[in-house]
């Protein structure tokens, strides 16, 4: 691995660290409600970004202040005949994938897969000047949009069994079931969704759906690992739905802060891991991080 691969993990990781530690879990998307208040995505295609990105782009939101999570690179604004204004700096985004390396001439030869991770610096809406105004429009009426119907439509589609009863939630591998609480033991239906849709997640890594057994990785309990990909998976979720995100186990950060201190590389595998849950329940979502094709951004 080269010293620049590794600079890109620690450096996504300090960021991850800095926010946990500030008490605002980077996953969750700073905003709910319109259009033009989602989860982050590229202004000029409308795609979202993904996995890690998701992180990094929610944080400087909220860092900045920015009013909305719509984002561009330079060039993208240049093509649209608008300009990043002068003196802003940009957020820095990575693009990963698995790539395999073989002999053309010798097709039957061994392959070796290695990691590609590229980074790119996106600009917020908020830091460019001339948009288009047909890109900028006034945010949709909140009621165009339902969103417990978006979460009730998850969480029926799953065809995950779900039980209603007792005081706990929680996911239960032997039943294959999801336990809640009653509805009306939520102080209303965002908790409720949130934490129907933290649930949902763990439910995913059954054998027969994503396959994410638990077991003990490096640095950090099984346990709170599977918590981690489950946060983020749930916070995927909320911000498709536009609902405000929820953190489920704050007493799980004290673990998630040791493990990420000793291992710079832990962040991406659960983020992953998560978005993997998330396309899981949302078939229609594109496989592919929203980044410049490499030859354009380089």
């Amino acid at each position: 691995m080269t010293t620049a691969l590794r600079d890109v993990y620690q450096t996504v990781t300090d960021q991850i660290i800095a926010a946990l530690e500030a008490g605002t879990p980077p996953w969750i998307c700073p905003w709910q409600g319109s259009d033009a208040d989602m989860a982050p995505a590229n202004l000029s295609t409308r795609r979202n970004y993904r996995g890690i990105n998701v992180l990094l782009l929610n944080l400087q939101s909220m860092l900045r202040g920015y009013g909305s999570n719509r984002w561009l690179t330079f060039q993208q604004a240049r093509t649209l005949g608008a300009c990043v204004r002068k003196g802003e700096h940009g957020t820095p985004i990575v693009f990963f994938k698995l790539h395999e390396l073989g002999n053309v001439a010798e097709p039957d030869a061994a392959r070796r897969v290695v990691p590609l991770l590229r980074t790119f610096t996106v600009f917020n809406a908020a830091q460019v000047d001339d948009l288009p105004p047909a890109l900028t429009p006034a945010p949709e009426p909140c009621s165009v949009w339902d969103a417990s119907l978006v979460a009730d439509r998850i969480l029926e589609e799953s065809h995950a069994r779900i039980r209603h009863g007792g005081a706990r939630a929680f996911y239960m591998p032997s039943e294959d079931v999801i336990q809640l609480p009653p509805h009306t033991s939520f102080a209303n239906a965002t908790d409720y969704y949130a934490t129907a849709l933290h649930e949902l997640t763990h439910w995913t890594g059954h054998p027969d759906r994503c396959s994410r057994p638990l077991g003990r990785r490096h640095g950090i309990d099984a346990y709170a690992f599977e918590e981690l990909v489950a946060e983020m998976g749930a916070a995927f979720l909320t911000n498709h739905c536009r609902l405000p995100g929820r953190l489920q186990h704050d007493s799980y950060i004290a673990s998630w802060l040791a493990a990420l201190r000793n291992d710079k590389r832990l962040i991406f595998s659960a983020a992953s891991l998560a978005q993997r849950a998330a396309d899981y329940l949302l078939p229609c979502t594109s496989e592919q991080d929203e980044v410049m094709p490499l030859a354009a951004a380089a």
